[in-house]
C-alpha cells in the first residue's frame, strides 16, 4: 500500500484525536494536537492513503536529539507499512535538522512495534519503570543514532 506522508495541519486535527482514543489509555485530545502546530520544536506527521487518515507520528527535535511522543495508526491500516513510512519520513527530517539520534519509548507488550522499531535500526538502551499507566507498565527505552559518512547524514 502506498501512503503519502505530509505534515499535519488543522485539517488532520479531528481525526488523529480519534486515533489517539482508539491506540492510547491517556489519548491528547484536539486542543492539545492543535497547540503542537505552532511549536516550533514539534513535527508531526500523517500518513494519508487514498486521502484517508491512516496514521500520524509526532516527534520534538531539540538540539541534537529527535524524540518520538507517539506513533499510531489506524487498525484498518496496520501492518500495511504506514508506521514505517512516518518512522523513516521522521528520521530523514530529524537528520536534516541536525538530530543525531532519535529516541522513542515502546511497552514491552507492544511487540509488533518494539520488532518493527528493531528491524529499523532502534536498540533498546533502557527501561523506564511504570511508565505507562491503564495498564501500568514498564517502557522500553529506544534509540537509533545517525551515522556520518562521506560528509553527509544517512
Amino acid at each position: 500500500m502506498e501512503f503519502d506522508i505530509v505534515k499535519m495541519t488543522e485539517e488532520h486535527i479531528s481525526a488523529l484525536a480519534e486515533l489517539e482514543k482508539i491506540c492510547f489509555s491517556t489519548p491528547w485530545s484536539e486542543n492539545s494536537l492543535r497547540e503542537e502546530l505552532d511549536n516550533r520544536t514539534a513535527h508531526f506527521l500523517v500518513a494519508l492513503c487514498g486521502g484517508r487518515t491512516a496514521g500520524y507520528i509526532g516527534t520534538f527535535v531539540v538540539c541534537e536529539s529527535c524524540y518520538v511522543s507517539n506513533v499510531a495508526v489506524f487498525p484498518h491500516f496496520r501492518r500495511q507499512g504506514a508506521a514505517k513510512a512516518l518512522i523513516e519520513r521522521a528520521c530523514a527530517d530529524a537528520k536534516q535538522l541536525g538530530a543525531e539520534s532519535i529516541s522513542l519509548e515502546v511497552r514491552p507488550s507492544n511487540e509488533p512495534a518494539v520488532r518493527l522499531y528493531a528491524s529499523m535500526g532502534f536498540e533498546e538502551i533502557g527501561l523506564r519503570k511504570n511508565f505507562y499507566r491503564s495498564p501500568t507498565e514498564d517502557a522500553l527505552i529506544m534509540t537509533k543514532a545517525f551515522d556520518e559518512k562521506d560528509g553527509e547524514r544517512l
